[in-house]
């Protein structure tokens, strides 16, 4: 395992330099957290949510200790499930956490780990093993030393793609299986030994990409991570590993800071090999003027750089001499036609006999190391079934995109219509609108925005500028000033239509592709000027507004609606916003209960970057306040209801918050509203629960009397609670209660701190 794992190759794999894995890996941010649930959101979505959260307050877990159980929990980790979009440093991960071990430099206590893919095991699915088989398989060194039962050892088996799994898991119907000799298929023996049926001593670690990870039943699942990427102080750390030469390194990231999307990329660790690749090569050769500044320029100069190294590396020719080859054209064709048919199928693995269908020679694909990854290994002198990938997903989408342009532009075919007719040529060029039109009507159909990225890079490429850099590769050009003019027109009359949001902002990105800045610049002035007027923005512009507000830093860490609009019509339209921010200041708005439903969806998101969020003064009444505790305030840590029209109704749903183990709630603020005793009861039990968070809690002006009082001492002195601040000013609370809940203050078991009372609210007592 030591020899296996201790070089890597950095974004390909065989390219043939290989580095020091131990040189190169730069930590990961890794958190606790997340059920297993299905998030079909496009990974870059998910990627600029990651972003936004990435320097938030959480549990941070290093590799050496993902089985290690947290603080307050007693029951051992048997199996961990990782989550993490593509690219993003799982399968790097697993390799570290094993090559640690092997060189006896973390969890000495294990005897053994086997590392498996999921790309490996579909090789042998048609195959029966029994546990003890596949091992010796996959380790021929344990067949050597005969090892035949694990019993007696401490094993932990790491299964690395999930994502990538094609063998039939059905949890629900498989055959048990619990001895390690008995032969079976290989998915009954995975589903055995992922229940715990078959070698239940054995600890477990999958990978997965977040859209299957619900794959695995949520009851198999001991603990859920998810792999963030890097921070951006750790975006920093890669480049200065990666350029030893500190003026380039210092040059790298200043450039990348001013590019909103790069910037947002390079939380994947493979986009910042890409990066570092192109960057090293443009600052050589000063080629293309300005370095890139768009994912699509980026991926433009990626797959030049690509055919450099081709014609420099395989071919012997000159840094000068020409890249684009009649054969490099070819197969920068083919890989373009497997991109688009795999990508229509939504797939991102594919096998030997894919790459035959769109007429793809192995030996001369391997030359394109850089775009494409081959993953095999050789097997007793045999090989096994190859198996590819794109080395990112946003990489096939862009060579999908430059296949339907090429095809288009060369021969007419509209590869996005139902039926494929040849537009009749003119003599002039085919009118690339029609193109780009049936692709933002493609785009939008899509619930989970699977083309958005694709579109982008699809408008990119129509550009003069980037036609000009893969002239050579494009033997016709179809770039028009007038044709792109009738695009972006197109664009705009979708935005003046009711699109999601997620769709609206996708086509404000697709604007800043074709250069036109027009809508975003008018809103811009009006909101630096201070006269922006919401009363007659048109849809069109309020989503201007919302692109502005998310592609700025600083109205995300405080957005507040009464800067804009204090009414409900503004919160629903700004609601992206909401989500993307960490404080949401939004008292005194006119709320109701339809703001609460919107809410809701954002407090439930688990892209949701909100952690305070202020409804004080807004008659939101208790059906709005259900609908809020249904949402489960996973991310959100502050809570403000004041002044809100609640009653002992709202405390029995906001109890049921507090006793789940999902909430995150440490702060609620529920003064001024007529809770009385009942409901404080109510609250009180979602206070004992051994999973309530809550440390601070404001009831000052709630109708609490000493009957209150009483259940609040109950589930202060429980063992589980963590409530350090009570707020009962303005209350009845009697001298007994004041006494009780003084010695509770007082009591050093007690974690109550400090306790307001009186009609004073701002003077505490106690410490």
């Amino acid at each position: 395992l030591k020899k296996r794992f201790q070089r890597v190759f950095e974004g390909v794999a065989k390219q043939g330099e290989s580095t020091l894995l131990n040189q190169i890996y730069t930590e990961l941010h890794i958190t606790e957290g997340g059920a297993a649930e299905v998030n079909q959101e496009h990974e870059v979505r998910q990627i600029e949510a990651a972003s936004r959260t990435a320097d938030r307050a959480e549990t941070s877990i290093r590799p050496g200790d993902i089985f290690k159980a947290p603080p307050g929990r007693s029951e051992p980790i048997r199996t961990v499930l990782t989550k993490g979009v593509a690219g993003i440093g799982k399968t790097v991960l697993t390799q570290k956490f094993t090559l640690d071990w092997a060189e006896d430099k973390d969890n000495q206590d294990i005897h053994f780990i086997f590392p498996f893919s999921f790309r490996e095991l579909n090789v042998v699915k048609e195959k029966k093993f029994s546990l003890v088989g596949l091992v010796h398989h996959f380790f021929t060194e344990t067949k050597e030393a005969e090892l035949c039962s694990f019993e007696d050892f401490q094993v932990i088996f790491i299964f690395d793609g999930l994502d990538e799994c094609r063998l039939p898991l059905n949890f629900q119907h498989t055959d048990f299986l619990t001895e390690v000799t008995e032969s079976t298929s290989v998915n009954v023996l995975l589903i055995n030994l992922i229940r715990g049926k078959l070698l239940p001593s054995a600890r477990l670690w999958i990978t997965t990409r977040p859209a299957a990870a619900n794959q695995i039943p949520a009851d198999c699942v001991d603990m859920v991570t998810e792999v963030r990427g890097f921070t951006d102080p750790q975006k920093e750390e890669y480049f200065r590993r990666r350029f030893r030469e500190e003026e380039q390194a210092s040059r790298i990231i200043s450039h990348i800071k001013t590019s909103r999307s790069l910037h947002i990329m390079c939380h994947i660790p493979v986009f910042c090999w890409i990066t570092a690749t192109v960057l090293e090569e443009v600052l050589k050769s000063r080629e293309g003027g300005e370095l890139p500044k768009t994912l699509t320029q980026m991926y433009i100069h990626h797959l030049v750089v690509q055919a450099k190294v081709k014609t420099v590396k395989y071919d012997g020719g000159a840094a000068t001499d020409p890249h684009w080859s009649p054969e490099s054209r070819e197969m920068i064709e083919s890989l373009g036609k497997l991109a688009f048919d795999q990508l229509e199928e939504g797939n991102l693995i594919f096998y030997l006999s894919d790459l035959k269908k769109c007429g793809i020679d192995l030996r001369a694909a391997s030359m394109y190391s850089g775009m494409f990854t081959q993953i095999f290994r050789e097997e007793s002198g045999l090989y096994q079934d190859m198996v590819f990938c794109f080395i990112h997903l946003s990489l096939q989408e862009f060579l999908a995109a430059l296949h339907v342009h090429q095809t288009f532009i060369n021969s007419g075919i509209n590869l996005l219509e139902e039926k494929q007719t040849t537009i009749q040529q003119s003599p002039q060029q085919p009118q690339l609108h029609h193109l780009h039109q049936r692709a933002v009507d493609e785009a939008l159909k899509s619930p989970n925005g699977h083309l958005d990225l694709f579109l982008r890079f699809l408008l990119g490429l129509s550009l003069e500028t980037s036609q000009s850099l893969l002239r050579g590769l494009l033997t016709q050009t179809g770039s028009s000033s007038q044709s792109n003019q009738e695009t972006v027109q197109y664009i705009k009359e979708k935005l003046s239509e009711s699109l999601s949001a997620e769709r609206s902002i996708n086509l404000f990105h697709c604007l800043n592709e074709l250069n036109d800045g027009s809508l975003v610049e008018e809103i811009q002035q009006s909101l630096s000027s201070g006269s922006l007027s919401t009363d007659r923005l048109s849809p069109a512009q309020w989503s201007a507004l919302v692109f502005i507000l998310l592609s700025s830093e600083e109205d995300l860490k405080e957005f507040d609606l009464k800067k804009y609009s204090a009414s409900e019509e503004a919160l629903l339209k700004l609601l992206p916003v909401v989500k993307a921010s960490n404080k949401a200041l939004l008292s005194c708005c006119g709320l109701s209960e339809r703001s609460c439903g919107a809410l809701s969806s954002v407090l439930s998101s688990q892209s949701s970057s909100l952690t305070h969020l202020d409804l004080s003064n807004n008659q939101l009444k208790d059906s709005g306040v259900e609908k809020l505790s249904s949402a489960g305030f996973h991310c959100c840590f502050f809570f403000r209801l004041s002044c809100c029209g609640l009653s002992e109704r709202s405390c029995g749903a906001l109890s049921s918050v507090l006793s789940s183990q999902s909430s995150s709630l440490t702060h609620l603020d529920l003064s001024n509203n007529d809770l009385q005793d009942s409901g404080v009861k109510r609250l009180s039990l979602g206070l004992e629960s051994p999973h309530c968070k809550l440390e601070a809690l404001s009831l000052s002006g709630c109708l609490v009397s000493e009957e209150g009082c009483a259940s609040l001492v109950s589930a202060v002195r429980s063992k589980s609670s963590r409530l350090r601040e009570l707020d009962l000013s303005y209350n009845h609370p009697g001298d007994s209660g004041v006494k009780e809940l003084s010695a509770a203050v007082e009591d050093p078991h007690c974690s109550l701190e400090t306790l307001r009372y009186g009609h004073t609210a701002g003077a505490p007592h106690g410490d």
